[in-house]
């Protein structure tokens, strides 16, 4: 169970403390300045009542004209607050997610899709447009409601209890309206990622669509899931409108009480016509703060939904950090498996049961078995992608959990069918940050033959490639992704298919290099490609039978 929106919400203002602080405190003083324009209206039309013209009356104009300019002043003041923690807040967001998704346990990961959890970083710009409507608009307003029936409150004690009242009827309307327009609003945001999801995925398999557009399939399913989300807004919409006619009716409750006790007051001469026009200017700020206090609740509803929905990338288990231990031998990584376990939470057979092997040092092994033995999965497990769930898993005879895991896969090399080219230039995808010279770069590329290739892109290794490598030859991506796991020098490498797409001869001079007894790393490779079989050492073979 996650944590609910608004709990979320005030963790996320305990981040921004003293600034929030300032804010409110800017907030506060705004109120009390803006109480100078009727006060000053007031004495200004006692003035005016004795028909002489005075210095004190100018003196008088220029307090209530100074009052206005500190108030644009220091509402000012305020964006400029509200910018800074909008910055921040972008930033710590998008350090958050890039933290995050790599990290993110690949059993979370296998019952979602993860770019739709993407999609999610979105509702950044959500929370960024609505903070400054709640933390400046809404602290405002709700001052100014507070500081104008205070005011009232000195001209008759009969306003303190009407201000009682209305507060009542306030707190009655959020009580009963606002946990139902929470709800529709974080229904209706399901059905907008839904839609998102749907949407990419048309442009995922966009050629398959295009080849049976007759069918409409694609379309359908679009407009059911659009059907969805229109019916939960048109909900939403209606709790918003139920919200707004009642706080019509508080407006008109608010505006007749304050007119007629102010009118009823002046009636029994217990206040002067300058008060009276003093009370109606703060009548009018007290009905304009409500009506802004309307419109802000459907922000304070998007800025709910949106942490809610970021909350869950938070809220996903990340991978365990394992203990200290790290890689102190030059040669290759050695293994051993005892008895080990492994299946997904969701299915009961065991796609790894009870499997022990050993591979010493430097041993260039072959992993076979049929379709469903569990190869792929025995390669995630052994890079640390996956954990066991029974059984000893060692490398170089220490557990494999008490490695420090950053530090372990600085010696792996791991290759999966995947397509894992990203955005960016041919070094970047071979490189990855690591500080690599280019003496090693350009011998990794002459090794697989890159080089032959780069020389005709226009500015060779530096050359951008776009995401998944559309425009590239299959065999290119491969050689890219060998390049990137061999050009580290591992101390094991753990390789699918790394070369199903390359043309035979080169094939073979790869699998030469790689399987080269002299070659300090373990090898640990699942391939059909007869060659590798033939420059092994060692095959295990995991069918059950």
């Amino acid at each position: 169970m996650g944590m609910p929106p608004m709990r979320r919400f005030w963790k996320l203002l305990k981040q921004y403390q003293k600034e929030i602080r300032q804010i409110y405190a800017y907030a506060l003083f705004i109120g009390i300045v803006n109480l100078t324009l009727p006060l000053g209206i007031q004495a200004i039309i006692n003035f005016l009542q004795t028909g002489e013209y005075t210095t004190t009356w100018l003196i008088l104009v220029g307090f209530v004209l100074v009052g206005i300019t500190i108030t644009g002043i220091i509402q000012v003041l305020q964006l400029r607050i509200v910018e800074n923690i909008q910055q921040d807040l972008f930033t710590r967001s998008a350090l958050e997610f890039a933290y995050r998704i790599p990290k993110i346990s690949f059993i979370q990961l296998d019952k979602i899709h993860a770019p739709e959890l993407v999609n999610r970083f979105f509702d950044t710009l959500t929370i960024q447009k609505g903070l400054p409507k709640i933390l400046i608009d809404f602290s405002l307003a709700a001052f100014q409601i507070i500081f104008g029936l205070t005011l009232l409150a000195v001209y008759s004690p009969y306003f303190i209890v009407l201000g009682f009242s209305l507060a009542i009827i306030l707190w009655i309307i959020f009580k009963f309206t606002g946990p139902q327009g929470l709800t529709t609003s974080l229904k209706e945001s399901k059905y907008k990622y839904q839609l998102a999801y749907w949407l990419e995925e048309i442009a995922r398999v966009n050629t398959s669509f295009k080849l049976f557009s007759k069918n409409k399939f694609h379309l359908n399913k679009t407009d059911d899931i659009v059907e969805g989300y229109l019916v939960s807004r048109e909900k939403h919409f209606q709790v918003l409108i139920s919200q707004f006619r009642l706080f019509i009716g508080f407006k008109v409750i608010v505006a007749a009480g304050l007119l007629l006790l102010g009118g009823y007051l002046v009636f029994q001469e217990r206040m002067n016509i300058g008060q009276f026009v003093a009370a109606e200017i703060i009548i009018i700020l007290i009905i304009n703060s409500i009506e802004k206090i309307l419109r802000i609740i459907d922000t304070i509803y998007d800025v709910l939904t949106a942490l809610d929905k970021i909350g869950y990338i938070t809220d996903i288990e990340l991978d365990k950090k394992g203990g200290n231990a790290t890689v102190i031998t030059e040669q290759g990584l050695s293994l051993r498996a005892k008895e080990i376990v492994f299946g997904f939470p969701d299915d009961k057979n065991k796609i790894i049961d009870k499997v022990s092997f050993e591979i010493n040092a430097n041993d260039k092994v072959l992993l076979t078995g049929e379709s469903g033995s569990g190869k792929s999965i025995l390669l995630k497990i052994l890079s640390g992608i996956h954990e066991i769930e029974e059984g000893q898993l060692y490398i170089d005879d220490v557990p494999f959990i008490n490695y420090e895991m950053e530090k372990l896969y600085e010696n792996f090399g791991v290759s999966f069918p995947t397509n894992q080219i990203f955005e960016g230039s041919f070094k970047d995808n071979i490189v990855i940050g690591r500080n690599i010279s280019d003496r090693e770069i350009s011998e990794t590329l002459k090794l697989l033959n890159l080089d032959d290739y780069l020389i005709h892109q226009p500015q060779g290794v530096d050359s951008f490639v776009d995401s998944g490598g559309r425009r590239l030859p299959r065999s290119i991506i491969q050689k890219l992704l060998v390049a990137r796991i061999i050009i580290g020098k591992p101390k094991l490498l753990l390789m699918e298919d790394p070369l199903l797409f390359i043309e035979e001869d080169e094939k073979r001079k790869i699998i030469d290099y790689i399987m080269d007894e002299k070659r300090d790393w373990t090898v640990l490779v699942i391939s059909d490609f007869y060659y590798w079989k033939e420059k092994c050492n060692k095959v295990i073979n995991l069918n059950k039978n």
